[in-house]
């Protein structure tokens, strides 16, 4: 399938449908697809969201409260530790020689507002990192560096939120980030016609606005046209579908303190609306599964995941 020609579209979900934010403006848009996943799945990339009809306009500062998750229906989102040269300097480990990669659960899904449980029955460590996020907008299957931007259409911002002593005593990353709201996605989509410098994505994190993580993606230790390259040599990669980039220095477990209820994290990604999350306790009612004994496993506790 050839790759659609990326756009500059910024595109949002609310509760009265898919919007495209023009100024101040979000520009609700006559189309079925219910959220930027669903749109891509369609084969046409972003494209169709530049031609649709308008059916409301709405100043964007109206609809805070009223957004949701722009990428609700994505099929696979893909995670990479290690990737960040500060990362690696702050951790003292070595560089690795491949990408570590990860599967992070769909049911692990939030978006931009949400309040997000912390799951104190299993984990003491629940941890921030802030990411650039690339959203695949057409197949890509054996698909070499040098076409891989040609394959993505946009870019968003990811908290990738990770139980830190779950990842030390089962050495399992999905389960370690799999909790309920731990794969923060949004707030909004930018089209890749709108990056303005695709090789140096910023990205900045602050925890209740204090500045904890700022680098870019010119940081990157597999840099994005080798790691989608290296992604497809043994899966395919559909329209809709997220790679996380992984996590520059500066996370809780850099700085020895994690998350509590009452916290919120801010993860901007150059040009995408900010992403909040917001920790409250876990619910007496809804407990999360028995906490793991890390003294029970002989597994390191130093994991290559960031």
């Amino acid at each position: 399938m050839t790759a659609p020609a990326p756009t500059d579209a910024h595109l949002v979900v609310t509760r009265y449908g898919l919007g495209r934010i023009t100024g101040d403006d979000v520009e609700l848009l006559d189309l079925p697809a219910p959220d930027v996943a669903a749109l891509l799945r369609a084969g046409r990339g972003l494209a169709p969201a530049t031609e649709a009809r308008v059916r409301r306009r709405l100043p964007l500062e109206t609809l805070v409260g009223d957004l949701r998750p722009p990428m609700a229906s994505t099929r696979a989102v893909w995670g990479v530790g290690l990737n960040y040269h500060c990362k690696a300097r702050t951790t003292g480990r070595a560089l690795p020689t491949q990408p570590v990669l990860y599967l992070k659960s769909p049911s692990a899904g939030s978006g931009p507002e949400d309040t997000v449980p912390l799951p104190g029955s299993v984990s003491s460590q629940p941890d921030y990192e802030g990411e650039v996020a690339l959203v695949v907008g057409a197949r890509m299957h054996h698909t070499p560096a040098e076409q891989v931007w040609a394959h993505l259409a946009a870019i968003t911002a990811a908290n990738d939120l990770t139980a830190r002593d779950v990842m030390a005593a089962t050495g399992n990353p999905t389960l370690a980030k799999s909790f309920p709201g731990f794969g923060a996605l949004g707030a909004s989509v930018l089209g890749l016609g709108a990056v303005a410098d695709r090789d140096a994505i910023g990205v900045r994190t602050t925890v209740n606005g204090e500045l904890r993580q700022q680098a870019s993606t010119a940081d990157l230790i597999f840099p994005v046209p080798d790691l989608l390259a290296w992604i497809t040599r043994y899966v395919v990669l559909e329209p809709g579908d997220v790679v996380l980039t992984g996590t520059p220095t500066g996370t809780g477990q850099d700085r020895g303190c994690f998350l509590s209820p009452g916290d919120q994290v801010e993860v901007t990604v150059a040009g995408v609306l900010p992403l909040r999350t917001r920790f409250r306790a876990e619910s007496p009612d809804h407990p999360a599964p028995a906490a793991v004994d890390a003294s029970t496993h002989s597994l390191r506790t130093e994991s290559p995941m960031s």
